[in-house]
């Protein structure tokens, strides 16, 4: 079942080709892998977490990925790991209807699973992510989300880590830029922020944030995790009030979210240049109508959004 890294020359980016992923299954016609006495599940549970049986990433020796592109290696075994996340033994609802306290939990499972996985000698790397509703081509209703950790550090918080450290952090610039401002902040408490950023890709796009530098979810002290769970408890209800009413509505609202944070400290030069944040993006424009990203952004690398991100703030400080 094991993936394989391969190396595309023309990016000089690792690109995970797993095909046994093809054969997962769909939405079960039969029963809840996820609820309590499920195949998942068999004992009854507040928050659960255990290996994906379809991984990305799986169990192996650590690789030096410099030294394989330095010998010119085009293929690795995708070493890491790849969990899945049980939010609540309750089948319906979602992370933001299950209140504060339940989703306090999460945030101190998502925690407890970066800080061990980042101990493994092979993990560089720890993304903990959602992608709900059918649209986004989640297979199971139940509300869960997953993890992987990666043998390397992805592009997407490399980039933003070395853009931090040739100008000073992005995600504190941003912080104080959107207090002075105001028009786009959505959500706010004394520790935590949620925003649509200025240059949003993405229609009500998010981003969420600690005001402290830290760098990850392990890091947090027990007011900052009350504070992002009730932040998220907040923004995540807004997604599934937005729209409320209008048949076209799916409904399930559908979002992908993943967490940035820092990498393991034997695979980082400078840890401080990561301040944990937290992307939201949903893949709709409108009620019933898909935002699609098409060739020219895919092709350019440059996104479109149709959505002005400080109309989208007010439409969702209103739902």
């Amino acid at each position: 079942m094991a993936g394989e890294l391969r190396f595309d020359p023309l990016t000089r980016e690792w690109v995970n080709v797993v095909g046994a992923r093809q054969h997962r299954p769909n939405l079960p016609t039969t029963g809840c892998p996820f609820c309590p006495g499920g195949l998942e599940a068999p004992e009854h549970y507040d928050t659960r977490w255990f290996p994906n049986r379809w991984p990305a990433y799986e169990p192996g020796a650590p690789i030096d990925l410099a030294a394989a592109e330095a010998a010119g290696v085009e293929v690795l075994p995708a070493v890491g790991r790849a969990e899945v996340i049980l939010y609540s033994p309750v089948h319906d609802g979602s992370l933001g209807s299950l209140g504060v306290g339940q989703i306090r939990k999460v945030v101190d499972l998502w925690a407890e699973r970066t800080a061990a996985l980042l101990a493994v000698d092979e993990v560089a790397y720890v993304l903990a992510f959602e992608s709900r509703g059918t649209e986004v081509g989640a297979t199971i209703h139940h509300p869960h989300g997953q993890i992987y950790a990666f043998p390397f550090i992805p592009p997407s918080p490399l980039r933003e880590a070395r853009v931090s450290a040739e100008h000073g952090c992005g995600v504190c610039a941003e912080l104080g830029h959107e207090h002075d401002d105001e028009r786009r902040i959505v959500a706010r408490n004394d520790e935590w922020t949620a925003w649509v950023p200025f240059a949003s890709g993405y229609p009500y796009g998010l981003r969420l944030a600690p005001t402290r530098h830290v760098g990850g979810l392990a890091d947090l002290d027990d007011v900052e995790r009350e504070a992002l769970a009730a932040v998220l408890f907040d923004v995540l209800g807004r997604y599934d009030r937005l729209w409320s009413g209008d048949e076209r509505r799916s409904e399930i609202f559908p979002y992908l979210m993943w967490f940035h944070q820092a990498p393991a400290a034997s695979h980082c030069g400078r840890l401080d240049d990561y301040h944990l944040h937290v992307h939201l993006a949903p893949p709709q424009r409108a009620p019933g109508l898909a935002r699609f990203i098409a060739s020219g952004e895919v092709g350019s690398g440059t996104l479109s959004n149709p959505v002005v991100p400080e109309d989208a703030a007010e439409t969702l400080r209103q739902a």
